[in-house]
């Protein structure tokens, strides 16, 4: 059974902590959470920690870099794991609304500079990501809305797609990411109020 590398993207630091480009950390905080991962530890340009999903152990990776330079940690999780490991990098996405998932097998970057600096480290873009929409603002310059907290009015929602993105990995793993794709890739059913 190959192993799996987790990495959610964000920035470090108590700044960055509740602001939309950082939902990819927020993954892995809620895995963390709900599987009961070991201890997240210092390691080549991030924290590294594991947990076990079913029968598979994952190993999860938040890139300690910043953003633009998340290359470094992952293609280093991956050098410890060895050539059979699969990678599932987990991110946000400003053409998805807030609440939505998505998984690709692979691509290009789409615009995203941490998946660019991933895909400069590896040599190729031939990865599976998790995409989290936060959706994409009229008139705010992307840079500034990336690294604005989500508002009180979102956080419900972000905590059930947290919830839902947990679900979906655990998916992926034990029934795999083409199943995935057609059970997760679906906007989220209304909530019932």
């Amino acid at each position: 059974m190959s192993p799996w590398l987790i990495a959610g993207l964000g920035n470090p630091g108590a700044r960055y902590a509740s602001t939309r480009h950082n939902i990819g950390f927020m993954v892995v905080d809620a895995l963390v959470r709900t599987c009961g991962a070991s201890a997240m530890h210092e390691g080549p340009g991030g924290l590294y920690g594991l947990c076990t999903l079913g029968s598979h152990v994952l190993h999860l990776c938040k890139p300690m870099t910043y953003m633009n330079h998340s290359g470094e940690a992952v293609a280093a999780g991956l050098l410890e794991l060895g050539e059979e490991a699969q990678l599932l990098v987990v991110h946000d996405d400003l053409d998805l609304g807030v609440g939505r998932l998505r998984f690709r097998k692979r691509g290009s970057h789409g615009g995203h500079r941490g998946i660019a600096n991933i895909m400069d480290h590896l040599g190729h873009g031939d990865f599976a990501r998790l995409k989290l929409g936060i959706g994409r603002p009229p008139g705010t310059p992307v840079t500034d809305f990336v690294l604005e907290p989500f508002t009180e009015q979102e956080w419900p929602v972000i905590r059930e797609t947290l919830e839902r993105a947990v679900r979906a990995i655990d998916y992926a793993v034990n029934y795999g990411l083409d199943a995935a794709m057609n059970r997760f890739n679906l906007p989220p059913p209304p909530s019932e109020d």
